[in-house]
């Protein structure tokens, strides 16, 4: 008989349960949508345009500049919303016993992927990034502390309920008194 390791996440450690954040992520959901929905009615409608391009253009130059333009609207569009969109946590799950999380977020065709790992997998970047609150492991995750509705949960992810201590600075300082000598 095989023991089932059943995780009991916390549910509710930060969800999009806010107003604004349903908002934003039903809003990101949609644009996705949109762009994928322009990109496939643009790739559908290229025969067609190709079929009639010696009546709606004389020259090849033009042809050449309308072709890139579409393309690149057909392209670059869904690509830019996902690398934008890409690291946004829609829900945050914790195991306690463990000190594991699960984060979901979405990947490039909206089906959620999650990602687990431990707090001490959580890096925190050493300048601000626009899209990163923290990363996990190697991938980077974006955050919104004002969506957990105890600060205590969103302290204990980052490691701000860790002891601080001023060793680097010191260490730093015998270093750079090594290097002048």
């Amino acid at each position: 008989m095989k023991h089932n390791k059943t995780r009991r996440w916390k549910a509710d450690l930060y969800w999009e349960s806010g107003e604004n954040s349903i908002r934003w992520v039903t809003r990101s959901e949609g644009v996705k949508c949109f762009s994928y929905s322009t990109s496939v009615i643009s790739l559908a409608l290229l025969p067609y345009i190709f079929a009639q391009n010696s009546i709606i253009f004389g020259s090849v130059p033009l042809q050449i500049l309308f072709y890139g333009i579409i393309g690149s609207f057909t392209v670059i569009t869904p690509a830019l919303l996902h690398f934008v969109t890409k690291g946004y946590v829609v829900r945050l799950y914790h195991e306690a016993t463990t000190d594991t999380y699960k984060a979901i977020t979405y990947n490039v065709v909206l089906l959620e992927t999650s990602t687990v790992f431990h707090q001490n997998d959580v890096k925190i970047p050493d300048s601000a990034h626009v899209f990163t609150t923290f990363y996990a492991k190697t991938k980077s995750l974006l955050v919104n502390p004002g969506l957990f509705p105890n600060p205590d949960d969103y302290n204990h992810l980052m490691g701000y309920d860790k002891p601080f201590t001023f060793h680097m600075g010191e260490d730093s300082e015998k270093k750079q008194v090594k290097d002048e000598k």
